[in-house]
């Protein structure tokens, strides 16, 4: 999964970078990207029962993308929002940080830190850029026709979204069909992706859980479907640099019980409608991503692609009846590890066993 961190300037993005990706993402540029391993207590449980050669976490790809520049799309400056843009094309969701902090040796774009203005400013923004890309290509649909050269549906598409943009409404919350879709897939449309809201709080503002504005820019995320997501980057990342013994009793001092890439990323994966299943053995023990919904034979092939094409069938038991037993023979002795075809459709937390002939 690839998450794209955006926002103000001096927001706090690579602060958060730093904590998801311990400090190990790439050298500053255009856009700095990073590898980031989704802690997860059941593979740790799973872990510990198997005492694999190895563990293998669900991993984030993290983008910081340079600072948002606002009015970009109005002002004539059209040439970074369109490489912004493109930049977000290979992005699975995007996390919008926001500044809660005071920090008089950073200091705020527009002077002060106000966590719900600058949500909707970057919010208004990310719709201007899409209204922007509608509008020129309504233009060129126009120019088009007059040489002769009809796109209608396309026109009718855009002509039909123009409006909602317009109105401030991002292109998640229109309804488009298969036809539809296939006429936007060639364009980078920045609010057809998912949000989660990232609030980059201090630290006293974390022990308190209180900022100014937090009641009212919950309202308006939750009035728009958006995660919301409170961290205190800079203690944090320091924390997750500590030695792993450690870190629990710092996190428990600020009143956290997981670190912050745990909750973030649970929200990405909610955003996403993503579940987890496991792999387990002798050799490793290993957490995989998948759509809600997906079927053991796509489950299959996120592993591999020979496991998809030659899939016989798939041994399936919940984690939690495999961490109770204390193995998968135990499981198979009780008739609870089921079989299921390639049809069925994994649910969250379960762990598999693909059967397979290529």
């Amino acid at each position: 999964m690839k998450i794209g961190l955006i926002g103000l300037p001096s927001s706090g993005k690579s602060t958060l970078l730093r904590l998801l990706t311990r400090g190990q993402a790439g050298a500053p540029g255009k856009a700095r990207v990073g590898a980031a391993p989704v802690p997860d207590a059941r593979v740790d449980a799973l872990s510990r029962l198997f005492q694999p050669k190895r563990t293998v976490y669900a991993q984030l790809e993290c983008t910081e993308l340079p600072g948002l520049q606002l009015d970009a799309a109005r002002t004539g400056a059209g040439v970074a929002a369109r490489e912004l843009a493109e930049s977000l094309r290979p992005i699975d969701c995007l996390v919008q940080v926001v500044r809660a902090f005071t920090a008089p040796h950073v200091p705020h774009p527009l002077g002060s830190p106000d966590a719900l203005r600058d949500a909707r400013r970057v919010y208004e923004e990310l719709v201007l850029m899409d209204w922007t890309l509608v509008e020129t290509r309504l233009e060129r649909l126009a120019e088009a026709r007059k040489k002769g050269l009809r796109h209608d549906e396309e026109m009718r598409l855009f002509e039909r979204i123009r409006p909602e943009l317009e109105a401030g409404r991002p292109m998640r919350a229109l309804a488009f069909t298969n036809e539809e879709l296939a006429l936007l897939k060639p364009y980078s449309f920045v609010t057809t992706k998912p949000v989660v809201l990232a609030v980059n709080v201090d630290e006293e503002q974390l022990r308190s859980g209180e900022y100014p504005g937090r009641e009212e820019l919950h309202a308006w995320a939750a009035e728009r479907r958006i995660p919301v997501v409170e961290l205190a980057a800079l203690i944090e990342a320091e924390i997750e640099e500590l030695p792993e013994e450690e870190r629990a009793a710092f996190l428990a001092d600020l009143g956290l019980s997981e670190p912050g890439i745990a909750r973030l990323a649970r929200s990405a994966y909610q955003a996403l409608d993503l579940i987890s299943f496991f792999t387990v053995g002798s050799d490793e023990v290993r957490a995989w991503t998948v759509r809600r919904g997906a079927t053991a034979r796509e489950a299959a092939g996120v592993i591999h692609s020979d496991i998809e094409r030659g899939f016989i069938r798939a041994e399936v038991a919940d984690h939690q009846e495999l961490l109770r037993e204390g193995s998968l023979h135990a499981l198979k002795e009780k008739g609870q590890l089921r079989v299921e075809g390639k049809d069925y459709l994994v649910q969250d937390g379960e762990v598999i066993h693909f059967r397979f002939n290529v």
